[in-house]
């Protein structure tokens, strides 16, 4: 049976080539900047919180983007995505750069009226961020073209209107550390992705919004909700 379209995503650098590997899972990590902790009033963490969105979930950033009817607000979290081209278990902080083939963009799409009944029922969250189509996902930049990856802006405008802006160096949890702390837990395989958190700013998306998101002068691509 073949794959439909819609699962057939790969990764691809910034030229436009494919990446020589497999979509895999996606790590995510939740409260990694202090600004979008207190935007929804949740407490900072001692240690990363985590959480897996499946390989279903990755589509091409470039695309528009549907999000599901009849569940609530379905709201933006722009982050910075690490790319991991080498197996890592059990690796301190200073063995995990050679792991990392580049960086990106994506988008965690979350349900929030979902996940707040969730988080009420005291359940996990997969529901609310592990859809078909919750990862939109940019072109990756080679690490060789990143002089400090503690120092990467991104930014979100939403119809024109800046929504959310980030800095790397703003994390709680630098990249470093999270990638260290996650091995620790389970093995990333080359072809993962890690999240690295979202900075303030997370909103409703609606029909026909046009999402403008650049990645220092690396790119700036638009998209469009369905």
């Amino acid at each position: 049976m073949s794959v439909p379209e819609e699962y057939q995503y790969q990764h691809i650098s910034l030229s436009g080539q494919k990446i020589p590997l497999p979509a895999g899972k996606v790590v995510c990590v939740g409260r990694n900047y202090l600004m979008h902790i207190k935007e929804l009033k949740n407490e900072v963490p001692d240690v990363p919180l985590l959480f897996i969105k499946p390989s279903t979930s990755l589509i091409y950033l470039s695309k528009n983007i549907d999000i599901p009817q009849g569940q609530g607000e379905c709201h933006n979290e722009l982050e910075l995505a690490v790319l991991i081209a080498k197996p890592l278990k059990g690796a301190s902080q200073n063995e995990v750069a050679d792991a990392i083939w580049g960086y990106g963009l994506a988008l965690d799409l979350t349900l929030r009226d979902v996940q707040a009944q969730l988080k009420k029922q005291g359940h996990p969250w997969e529901r609310a961020k592990g859809f078909d189509g919750s990862c939109p996902v940019s072109p990756f930049v080679e690490k060789s073209a990143i002089d400090n990856h503690d120092n990467l802006n991104f930014e979100l405008k939403v119809n024109g209107q800046q929504r959310q802006y980030g800095n790397s160096g703003d994390m709680i949890f630098s990249i470093n550390a999270l990638l260290s702390e996650i091995s620790q837990i389970f093995t990333l395989l080359p072809g993962d992705i890690v999240l690295t958190g979202t900075p303030q700013g997370v909103a409703a998306l609606h029909q026909n919004d046009i999402l403008d998101i650049s990645f220092q002068h690396f790119f700036q691509l638009s998209t469009k909700v369905n």
